[in-house]
């Protein structure tokens, strides 16, 4: 799995930290999501998923490695 974001999409909810805080962050600065981890294990990938589902800006994108 690969995770990446687009901050111009993000409304700084913070959804993702309550789905997936050991992947995702907010900056201290805007708020906005910021990726701790790009490529999370497996045991993470239900959670970034849901956090990518959940988001209300659509910011997350997540690529499931073949």
């Amino acid at each position: 799995m690969r995770v990446s974001v687009d901050r111009s999409r993000c409304l700084g909810s913070g959804n993702c930290l309550a789905w997936a805080s050991e992947v995702f962050d907010q900056s201290d600065d805007d708020f906005l999501v910021v990726v701790l981890d790009e490529t999370p294990p497996e045991e993470r990938c239900e959670a970034v998923e849901q956090a990518a589902r959940f988001c209300p800006g659509q910011a997350i994108h997540v690529e499931r490695e073949k």
